[in-house]
């Protein structure tokens, strides 16, 4: 039997089930795999008499990729009960299968994850090809769903309650050699052409052997390994559980409170009740918005950008071998470990050889703590250390393919530095500015070509950020922006593309999420309320807090720049409130900072941070009435607004690098799938109405402009 997904065959009484969907690359639980499922299942029934055993085997590079991610986004809450039914029909068919009273063999070529996964366990004995990069696992969480397809049920009765919440809540991934030293994966081989004639010697081992039949969880002794939710000692863990996950969650994340739930209520029941509860779980959350918003932007936007959607086409794909760095300090030689520990020669240069060794190490000291767990070998650390070269002299970079300036925010230094280096790029080298702020057309002046001038910015501490702002200039060419991509993903980092202009895309709406908080603070509102509103909708920290991080004094910095920049073109720049505060607090009450002690906040020494104690005294004001939801919506409807400007002015071209960008780079809270997708699963009109009635309370930065309306609607993304 041949359908468009599922190849069926039998054979000397062993039915082989190859899943081949046709015109795809994966194979996936579309409808059509669905209905394909039911004429399978229901053949293995017609055939029981004759059967041996059944393989389950993969005619793609990888075993299974999992559901059909376009259709849950096109889904509606009113689709809630159909969903359940799919999910239901599709592990009756399961059940089909595992149940006939023959061995099933699950032959794992490739990577099975999330519904893959699902598909390996309906094998009674499971054989993996042994290639490290090879992945299984359930990371459904992260895209705000949970294992719905016998997942959770099947893994807690596998390895119990406790030692089960890593793979499901956390989503932790697992190669062949983990799988099978915690018992969910029972033979390795070392190439896929030894699969099936593993599989062949198990069934015929296995014959008139019932136990090896069956599921454990389906033997009359089976046991949960650690006990049930009965037993005193998981009693004690489940009690105090949901509340350490509300505490990771904030309660904005649904997947995994439902996901504990399914798990607990799971192991209180059969088998099959088991099985329906996390049906219904899973359901509920397939129609929510939470898991369309993640599903949006963890998975297609993130592939959207994997995929080189925002790089210009038609360019040959390039790996820079020797890159320099101009200035060694924390973002410096930050660069300098993202480069050395992918395999790139890097010059390090800054105007003293001390201050350049201090910047190389900083790796040494990163590649050490993995050296000191056992994650790195010290010949390893060696080799890293050595791409690095350290110097005072621009003569040592020559020969560079690129050199990225990253030196203080000052527009003559980086012209100065700019100048001295260039001249040693090697024939078709370029250049690029570290800035956060200053627009790159204007850096571009002291370049020889301005064509071959781009902005590379990337977000502190480097080690750990994973995004990159690769920032066009007005006279970069193609060539230029699509090998800065390449470098950026050479560095194992998430570049996005966008235009020139003052603070970019990132900057510009960060710096309107820590403004809105200083503004409200002028107003009078309590610090301690601005700081717990942010908190509450998922920002990392509050926007007080980042100030001081960040520095005050940056910020002013920022603005005498500004004011500068444009009092040159014979402009005014009028400071938002925001603005005026934090000048405030770095001018006339010299709190620059935590840097420079404090800021906000006090930093004593040996404790917790904690509010300055004058703020309250100097801004609070205990006769302005204010309502929590206002600001909590001023802290996210202000980063959308920007974010849509930027949209509308083309400083962003797509949907895709606003979403990433937003949550990457600024911390925009991943539950809304981003500052655009937060705009578009509330609706566009509900948007705009919000947005006029915070405008009339708390003036133009929430107003939306036609030409914002238009973009929001022009963008918007269909499935």
């Amino acid at each position: 039997m041949i359908t468009k997904t599922i190849r069926y065959a039998l054979d000397n009484g062993i039915a082989t089930i190859t899943f081949d969907e046709q015109g795809s690359p994966v194979n996936t639980m579309c409808l059509q795999w669905q209905d394909d499922l039911d004429a399978i299942a229901a053949q293995v029934v017609k055939d029981k008499a004759q059967l041996k055993g059944i393989v389950l085997t993969s005619a793609k590079s990888t075993f299974f990729a999992g559901a059909d991610l376009k259709g849950v986004m096109r889904s509606t809450a009113a689709d809630g009960p159909r969903v359940f039914t799919e999910i239901e029909r599709i592990k009756c068919n399961f059940r089909t299968i595992e149940t006939q009273g023959v061995p099933v063999v699950s032959c794992l070529n490739g990577a099975a994850l999330g519904g893959g996964w699902e598909v390996a366990l309906v094998g009674h004995h499971r054989i993996a090809v042994n290639n490290p990069k090879v992945q299984f696992g359930l990371p459904e969480i992260t895209l705000g769903l949970i294992p719905g397809g016998g997942g959770i049920t099947k893994m807690t009765r596998l390895l119990g309650l406790m030692a089960a919440q890593p793979y499901i809540l956390e989503s932790k991934l697992f190669g062949p050699e983990e799988a099978l030293k915690i018992g969910v994966v029972h033979e390795l081989v070392a190439t896929p052409e030894e699969l099936i004639p593993r599989a062949l010697a198990f069934i015929e081992a296995a014959q008139g052997k019932p136990e090896t039949c069956q599921h454990l969880w389906d033997r009359k002794d089976y046991k949960m390994p650690g006990g049930t939710p009965s037993n005193p000692k998981i009693a004690g863990m489940l009690s105090v559980a949901p509340a350490v996950l509300k505490q990771k969650t904030r309660g904005l994340y649904p997947a995994p409170e439902a996901a504990l739930a399914a798990m607990v209520e799971g192991a209180m029941v059969d088998f099959d009740t088991a099985m329906r509860v996390e049906s219904r779980y899973l359901a509920a959350l397939m129609v929510s918005p939470v898991a369309k918003n993640m599903i949006n932007t963890f998975f297609f936007n993130l592939n959207a950008i994997k995929g080189g959607q925002s790089r210009p086409k038609d360019v040959p794909r390039y790996q820079p071998k020797k890159v320099g760095i101009l200035g060694a300090g924390m973002m410096g030689s930050g660069i300098a470990y993202a480069q050395a520990t992918k395999g790139i020669a890097t010059v390090l240069k800054d105007v003293s050889l001390d201050a350049a060794e201090k910047g190389k190490s900083y790796t040494a000291k990163l590649t050490q703590k993995r050296v000191d767990k056992g994650q790195m070998g010290a010949d390893k650390q060696q080799g890293i250390l050595n791409l690095i070269t350290p110097t005072a002299s621009a003569k040592d970079l020559a020969g560079c393919d690129l050199i990225i300036e990253a030196v203080f925010e000052n527009r003559e230094l980086k012209a100065q530095v700019t100048q001295e280096a260039e001249g040693m790029l090697a024939e078709g080298g370029f250049f690029a500015s570290n800035t956060s702020t200053l627009p790159i057309s204007g850096l571009a002046q002291a370049s020889r070509g301005a064509n071959k001038f781009v902005g590379i910015h990337f977000f502190s501490p480097v080690d750990k950020m994973k995004l990159v702002e690769i920032i066009r200039g007005k006279d970069t060419d193609a060539e230029t922006v699509a090998r800065a991509y390449d470098y950026v993903q050479a560095l194992g980092k998430l570049p996005i593309v966008v235009n020139d202009s003052r603070g970019f895309y990132t900057s510009r709406t960060f710096g309107t999420f820590v403004m809105e908080g200083a503004a409200m603070l002028v107003e009078g509102i309590p610090a301690p309320v601005i700081e717990n509103a942010a908190m509450q909708v998922g920002m990392p920290v509050g926007p007080l807090a980042v100030l001081d991080e960040t520095a005050l004094s940056l910020s002013v910095h920022v603005l005498d720049q500004t004011r500068a920049d444009l009092a040159a073109e014979g402009k005014t720049y009028t400071a938002t409130p925001g603005e005026l505060l934090v000048e405030r607090m770095v001018k006339e009450l010299k709190r620059p900072g935590r840097a420079a002690g404090g800021g906000f906040y006090d930093y004593p020494a040996g404790q917790k941070k904690q509010l300055w104690p004058e703020l309250k005294t100097l801004f609070e004001n205990p006769g302005v009435a204010w309502d929590l939801q206002d600001v909590k919506d001023r802290i996210l409807y202000r980063q959308a607004v920007e974010t849509a400007r930027c949209l509308a002015e083309g400083v962003l071209t797509s949907v895709h690098d606003g979403n990433i960008g937003s949550i990457f780079g600024i911390g925009f809270p991943a539950w809304t799938g981003g500052a655009l997708q937060f705009i578009y699963s509330m609706g566009i009109e509900p948007f705009e109405q919000r947005c006029g009635e915070l405008a009339a309370q708390h003036g133009p930065g929430f107003a939306l402009s036609t030409e914002v309306k238009a973009a929001l609607r022009q963008h918007q993304p269909v499935y």
